[in-house]
């Protein structure tokens, strides 16, 4: 009887741990169709409470580091769903959990913060919000989507907790600051993120683009760029705009160079390789009439691969103190700062929830062909050791853009004043598509 009752319990124990080892059986068509529909229940109850807090966040948009109204405001949504939230973490940072049984933990990422743009898009609920940057009031605007972002993070939430009797496992939630370039991820880590709360089993993000709504993107391997910033200060010799002969000008040095540095991309980095060098900001002088003492010029460098990036920073190093000789003036100031490497989607979980949004959307779920030239910090989760899947929405108008694209009119896209996704489709979109990734991997046998 022993022996009997030891072969039952051994035969038993094999065949738990063959179904655990065995790959989760894909959804059926009719599983899919119902999964569907209760994500919608669920969105049309909650959708007119998620669309008042997208236009809320949007108008009050917050630099990174300084979203303290924005994740307060998250904050109180989470609790309100159940979530265990714990505030400040990476400075402006939250994190918010909801155990439900037994299996994987699950990260969900969301960005908190929004970018120093006045707002050109005429919305009635557009920013008039302004923060201080480096000192100066600056306007500020959800220009990238993270308020897109935000809502769909909310709702998904909600809709997930709606359907916890068929998922089991713990969700992990996170708002993230200053992706825009100031180590927000980092700045979690370092402040535990992963030793204060579950190391996730998969993590998940996504961004809204200038696509048509409706449509979602994935690819598996690398997703984006490698985005490192540069700042270099040129320092002169100032003096009367009408003597420039006795000055060293320092505005005409950060002119060249901006000119000049472009020669790396074009002849020195490999044509058949990604990357660009971007200046997007120029300090120098307050008065027409005056040459200064200095002039900065700040910007951005994109690549794909390691070998690329290497040959551009040591260009614009190069162009930046060839051009200081050139004018008779000192060493340039240059720093580079490396703010994100370009995010990675785990194989086998991009093929996995690729297949899920390809039966779900149909023609609407397309494969990037080539990696994005954006960025994104998202990365360094990646490289913390969470395998996962970073995908794409769209979110404008079909129509308008079909009409745009007639006229060779330019569409307004990310980081643009005029960036305006449609709200409704865009948001179902992201938490369709989001919830049912997370489903993918959480779901019970």
């Amino acid at each position: 009887m022993i022996a009997f009752g030891f072969r039952l319990l051994l035969a038993v124990a094999c065949l738990a741990l063959a179904q655990a080892a065995a790959p989760l059986r894909p959804a059926s068509a009719a599983d899919l169709e119902t999964t569907k529909a209760a994500i919608q229940r669920s969105l049309d109850v909650q959708y007119p409470r998620i669309e008042a807090l997208y236009k809320d966040i949007h108008a009050h948009p917050e630099l990174g580091f300084q979203e303290t109204r924005t994740a307060a405001r998250l904050a109180a949504e989470m609790r309100a769903l159940g979530f265990e939230v714990t505030e400040s973490v990476g400075r402006t940072g939250i994190v918010a959990l909801y155990r439900n049984g037994p299996g994987p933990t699950v990260m969900v990422r969301t960005e908190l913060d929004a970018l120093p743009l006045l707002e050109k898009t005429g919305l009635p609920y557009a920013s008039t919000f302004k923060q201080l940057l480096r000192g100066v009031e600056t306007p500020v605007m959800h220009a990238c989507g993270h308020d897109i972002h935000m809502a769909a993070w909310v709702a998904a939430a909600k809709v997930l907790i709606d359907m916890k009797d068929e998922w089991s496992g713990t969700l992990m939630f996170i708002g993230q600051p200053a992706e825009e370039g100031g180590g927000g991820a980092r700045a979690m880590l370092a402040d535990g993120l992963f030793t204060r709360f579950p190391k996730p089993d998969y993590g998940f993000a996504l961004h809204v683009g200038p696509a048509p709504y409706g449509y979602v993107s994935y690819r598996s391997g690398v997703v984006n760029s490698t985005a490192d910033g540069f700042s270099i200060t040129f320092t002169g010799k100032g003096g009367h705009g009408s003597r420039p002969h006795t000055t060293v000008d320092p505005v005409m040095m950060a002119a060249r160079f901006i000119v000049d540095v472009q020669s790396v991309v074009s002849l020195e980095k490999d044509a058949n390789r990604f990357g660009v060098v971007t200046v997007g900001a120029v300090q120098a002088g307050n008065a027409g009439n005056v040459i200064p003492d200095t002039a900065t010029v700040r910007g951005t460098i994109r690549s794909h691969d390691e070998p690329t990036r290497a040959r551009l920073i040591e260009g614009v190093e190069r162009t930046a103190r060839a051009v200081a000789t050139m004018a008779g003036a000192g060493e340039p100031e240059i720093r580079i700062s490396g703010s994100a490497k370009a995010v990675v989607n785990d194989a086998t979980l991009a093929q996995r929830s690729g297949a899920v949004l390809k039966r779900a959307f149909g023609d609407n779920a397309r494969q990037m062909r080539l990696p994005s030239s954006a960025s994104e910090d998202y990365s360094e989760f990646v490289a913390a050791g969470v395998p996962s899947f970073y995908f794409g929405i769209g979110g404008l108008d079909p129509k308008q853009m079909a009409e745009a694209s007639a006229k060779k009119i330019p569409i307004p896209g990310n980081h643009s004043p005029e960036f305006a996704p449609i709200p409704e489709p865009t948001i179902r979109t992201g938490v369709q598509a989001m919830t049912l990734v997370v489903l993918e991997v959480l779901r019970k046998n």
